[in-house]
């Protein structure tokens, strides 16, 4: 199956130019033919092509269907992005074709990266969407300094942070997480979160955990994570 993605297309019922290329362009769709679209909102619209321009290709929705996350509760990754870009790139694809809700880059006191440019991360977020048949978006934040991070985060459920420091106590991830519950995990540097940054975390509630007996990278660890969620998530369905 081959999904379109316009954000817009209940109110608009018109492909957006680069999806209208690849619809008549490339795929050689015409007037009559049944495509699918989604909006990144969790729907999926069954849709018939009424004009196929490479442009603005119009349609007429024949059947709408919700396609709300299985994972059930929002789950968010905050993380310090990593010094070469194209591994965030990997860790956003990967993060999107597993499933997840939010992504917040941080800046924090050791991070490798102080600036980073969402828009080629959102568009290899919807790519991800699209090719993994999933109907919702993830949201893709502008960098965030981690204290201001750790303020406006104060009433999710439940939040871990993932950190490195042996000495300090920390418990499974997969022990602590309860499913059904909206959640926030913290993935810090390569150079791990400072002292200063994981005493401020513990001091707003946030739960220190580890992620297993290897050291993992940021991108390898924010995706481990992730799956963990969705492992307990399934095992919990199954029961």
């Amino acid at each position: 199956m081959i999904q379109f993605y316009a954000p817009d297309i209940a109110e608009s019922c018109v492909l957006p130019e680069g999806e209208s290329q690849h619809c008549v362009k490339v795929l050689r769709h015409k007037e009559g033919d049944t495509v699918e679209v989604i909006d990144g909102k969790g729907h999926r619209f069954k849709c018939r092509i009424t004009e196929a321009h490479p442009k603005h290709t119009r349609v007429e929705i024949i059947e709408r269907q919700n396609l709300p996350p299985f994972w059930g509760a929002p789950i968010a990754i905050a993380v310090a992005p990593t010094k070469h870009l194209d591994r965030m790139e990997w860790m956003v694809e990967k993060l999107t074709e597993t499933g997840f809700d939010r992504l917040t880059p941080i800046l924090c006191r050791w991070s490798e990266r102080k600036e980073i440019k969402t828009e080629r991360l959102e568009k290899i977020a919807v790519s991800a969407m699209k090719q993994s048949l999933k109907a919702t978006l993830p949201q893709i934040d502008e960098m965030t300094p981690f204290k201001r991070f750790i303020s406006e985060t104060k009433d999710v459920a439940q939040r871990f942070i993932a950190h490195c420091e042996a000495d300090k106590p920390r418990r499974l991830l997969a022990d602590e997480y309860r499913p059904g519950a909206e959640t926030i995990i913290l993935i810090g540097p390569e150079g791990d979160f400072s002292p200063e940054e994981i005493g401020l975390a513990l001091e707003a509630g946030f739960i220190p955990v580890s992620l297993g007996e290897a050291r993992l990278r940021t991108e390898t660890a924010a995706l481990n994570a992730c799956q963990t969620c969705h492992v307990i998530n399934m095992i919990t369905k199954s029961e």
